[in-house]
């Protein structure tokens, strides 16, 4: 049985060797021909997986090792009776953590306070709710949006828009892409949206390029309809507009949910399913892969500063979200040509990024308020 996977995915060869022949590919280069022999395809977010990809393949079994599912043709798939499976909520931690050094690389950079800031979560679901409950530790004012889940649960909890549009000073987007049915969210920051915002609010968009307009964040931008921008997903990735990137606050190659312990979870979701899929046992398990965090105890002597400061020292210890940022700047004196493999080459090495439940945070001195925050974001916490 040959399989084929994305280069990025952890462990790929370790996992999937055990149940066949396995090729890596760079999720850009996989192409009709490279899967025409193939039996079992696993991707990430960049490859397209559609009719034009199989047509001519002998492709059974489909995973992609992400929570999203716009980069796939499922119904194509269901016609074919290719079996098909995601990996949902297999990053959720990590871009929840992600948001969390945004907000305090924000804090530290605009000299805010978080916690008489007001968030609006738009999109409640694997990622959201971590998001919601991460913010909440951080001692923010939280406002939920998600009219599918309102929907369906009927949760007074979820706010209408308009609510968040007129009482956020922060906005954060959580959604899938949709472009059609009920609930689409293509171009959902579009210039009528900004244009409703009373607060001229951060915004933060970690959950799809598509999911904003980039003309329309650039003149609200100008205009000081918004006050800020901070952007993980672009339009048109790889080649991303550069503009935009100068006018972001905060700006990164895709890689909110690049955690290490996450892509390695979503590595473990898909092989799982494809054991299942075959009636296979399965033998590899990525416990006894995970090398040991760098960074497994801090120790925290007497600080001074505000609340903020004390957390992002801290938080930058484990990851510096700043070098993200400064890296992808750096293709603004690159060729136009050159830009999109940069920012490819960004992802394809990305640090190994451990989450924050790896270290250990010890008190010399009891700082009560500090060590509750600091459990609620996902730290394990204890006094010397």
């Amino acid at each position: 049985m040959k399989i084929v996977v994305d280069e990025n995915i952890p462990f790929a060869k370790e996992a999937f060797s055990t149940l066949g022949e396995v090729e890596t590919s760079h999720g850009r280069e996989i192409t009709s021909q490279k899967v025409e022999n193939t039996d079992v395809l696993v991707v990430r977010s960049i490859t397209k997986v559609n009719s034009k990809l199989l047509e001519k393949s002998s492709v059974k079994f489909v995973g992609t090792a992400t929570i999203g599912m716009d980069h796939i043709d499922v119904e194509y798939l269901k016609n074919r009776g290719i079996e098909f499976v995601s990996a949902p909520g297999s990053n959720s931690n990590s871009v929840s953590e992600y948001i969390v050094c945004v907000l305090l690389s924000a804090a530290n950079k605009l000299c805010l306070n978080l916690r008489d800031l007001t968030i609006g979560i738009v999109g409640v679901g694997n990622v959201g709710s971590k998001v919601a409950k991460k913010v909440t530790a951080l001692g923010m004012k939280v406002l939920l949006n998600d009219p599918p889940l309102l929907e369906r649960t009927g949760d007074s909890k979820y706010c209408p828009m308009q609510e968040l549009t007129e009482n956020c000073d922060i906005l954060t987007f959580h959604v899938p892409l949709e472009r059609h049915g009920k609930y689409p969210t293509h171009h959902m920051i579009d210039k009528s949206f900004l244009e409703s915002l009373k607060k001229y609010p951060i915004i933060i968009n970690t959950s799809r390029g598509g999911v904003m307009d980039t003309e329309s964040v650039k003149s609200a931008l100008m205009r000081c309809g918004i006050s800020q921008i901070v952007l993980d997903v672009w339009e048109n990735e790889p080649d991303i507009d550069m503009e935009m990137l100068k006018m972001a606050l905060i700006g990164t190659p895709h890689i909110a949910g690049y955690s290490f312990d996450d892509k390695v979870n979503g590595t473990f979701m898909i092989y799982n399913s494809l054991c299942k899929y075959l009636n296979k046992k399965a033998k590899w398990n990525p416990k006894n892969f995970l090398p040991k965090s760098d960074c497994p105890v801090l120790k925290v002597d007497e600080q001074s500063g505000s609340l903020e400061k004390k957390l992002y020292k801290l938080v930058s210890q484990l990851y510096n979200i700043e070098k993200d940022d400064s890296k992808l700047r750096e293709s603004h004196s690159m060729p136009a040509e050159k830009r999109g493999e940069y920012f490819d080459s960004l992802r394809k090495n990305y640090q190994v990024r451990r989450e924050f439940f790896n270290t250990e945070i010890l008190f010399k001195k009891e700082d009560s308020q500090l060590a509750n925050i600091l459990s609620g974001i996902g730290f394990k916490v204890d006094k010397i």
